[in-house]
């Protein structure tokens, strides 16, 4: 076989064109990457004592305060930027009594809720492991949150099914992680 230029050149030209594609694709995610931060809220609910066993009861948070435009402001961006809000991570944490754990939760939804707008499921966990300790991480849904995280405010609802009963209330903490994607300023 013979050499032939015209062939190389055009093979050259075709392989810088691949790398440069794929160069310029890593870096417009490395870019993406940059345009994201977490915001974070935590709010506590209380499962009150008593409760029968595998019946569903719904308990709601006071409001959350959202301060975006603080939030966003520390982020360099502002509401307008910002493309999508979803929830990271969701972690619940038993915060009294002290000698109790989580396993007396059967199963777990939380609901997102916010002044005229419909309520969206942000959390479940189905069939809790009766060593589950005083923490359970959530499955969180990827759905697009930032119309809630908009408002002043939103709260969580939070149906509750049990295994077992409860001589005393339960203080349970929600820290919820929420990951914003926006535009730089």
């Amino acid at each position: 076989m013979k050499f032939n230029p015209r062939n190389f050149k055009r093979l050259m030209k075709s392989v810088i064109f691949i790398v440069s594609m794929m160069l310029l694709t890593v870096s417009c995610e490395e870019v993406n990457e940059l345009t994201k931060f977490d915001i974070e809220y935590d709010k506590s609910f209380t499962v009150p004592a008593t409760l029968g066993i595998d019946t569903p009861i719904s308990l709601s948070t006071p409001d959350i305060t959202t301060n975006t435009e603080e939030k966003f402001s520390g982020n360099d961006t502002k509401k307008d930027l910002v493309e999508e809000i979803v929830m990271k991570e969701l972690v619940l944490t038993l915060q009294s009594p002290s000698d109790s754990d989580l396993s007396f939760l059967k199963s777990l939804t939380l609901y997102i809720n916010a002044d005229g707008m419909d309520e969206t499921e942000i959390a479940s966990s189905e069939s809790i492991s009766d060593d589950i300790g005083k923490t359970l991480e959530m499955e969180t849904p990827s759905v697009d949150l930032k119309e809630y995280i908009f408002k002043d405010s939103f709260s969580i609802r939070t149906k509750v099914t049990t295994d077992e009963t409860i001589s005393e209330e339960h203080e349970i903490n929600a820290a919820m992680v929420f990951t914003v994607d926006a535009e730089l300023l």
